[in-house]
């Protein structure tokens, strides 16, 4: 009997043993992007195909009408990168439909969903790119609160900024320096920002734009900056261009 109790009681430690939680330590997170093109249509199933057939002819009056051209492929990635500058600079460029000339853009790099591949652009790939309700906004920063940005977009890694910004950070995420259209910073001048409202409350860490002044948040759906991304593309369309955004060397590692 006491060696059956033994054998139960050994038992009975080895399967707690087994289900005892283990302690795992995450070492690092690595992610990328697949860009999903023609490629993978080369050889459809006939079936999938017929069944979804009258399904696709709905969705492709809404999603398929072309906005305008791009150049080549499009990826958002920090420090910079192609599809951050253009998402920036099209918020300068839309301010004007709101008697507005803002001297830098702001545009976060999670708010940029999706990649832009080579030649046509549709209402879908727009959409695809910025799926949120973010609005356009306008705010007034005093150059201490734009350094504070700067610092704020440089300890992330690097977020979307428009042409003229030049900002330089070390590998650790540390603001080394900071111009604007050839300019040092002023901590007393006041700069005029364009960005859209998520950023404009704080998030993303980029807690700068809380404290700046004069705001300009329009409500209205139109505002919304995937219809600016649609503009510009029309836009562009209508004079007969491509869009073609490089990386610059807005955000550089020193």
């Amino acid at each position: 009997m006491v060696k059956k109790q033994l054998f139960v009681g050994l038992s009975a430690v080895l399967m707690l043993s087994a289900c005892a939680p283990k302690h795992y330590q995450l070492t690092g997170v690595n992610r990328t992007r697949i860009i999903v093109d023609s490629r993978y249509d080369q050889n459809p199933d006939e079936a999938a195909a017929k069944f979804i057939a009258p399904f696709k002819r709905v969705n492709d009056s809404i999603m398929a009408p072309i906005m305008g051209q791009v150049a080549h492929n499009m990826h958002p990635q920090r420090p910079e990168s192609d599809l951050s500058n253009l998402v920036s600079d099209i918020l300068v460029w839309a301010a004007k439909d709101y008697n507005e000339q803002p001297v830098l853009g702001v545009y976060n790099m999670g708010g940029i969903r999706a990649d832009l591949v080579k030649g046509n652009v549709t209402y879908e790939d727009v959409l695809s790119i910025a799926p949120f309700e973010n609005k356009i906004c306008f705010v007034t920063l005093t150059g201490e609160q734009l350094m504070r940005l700067f610092e704020q977009i440089a300890g992330r890694g690097g977020e979307g900024v428009s042409k003229g910004a030049e900002l330089v950070i070390t590998k650790d995420n540390k603001l080394v320096s900071a111009r604007l259209h050839g300019q040092e910073i002023d901590p007393q001048a006041k700069y005029r920002v364009t960005t859209i409202n998520y950023l404009l409350e704080g998030n993303d860490g980029l807690t700068a734009f809380i404290s700046g002044s004069d705001k300009v948040a329009p409500d209205d759906p139109s505002n919304n900056s995937r219809y600016l991304i649609m503009n510009y593309f029309r836009d562009k369309q209508a004079r007969g261009e491509v869009v073609d955004a490089q990386v610059e060397g807005r955000i550089k590692i020193q």
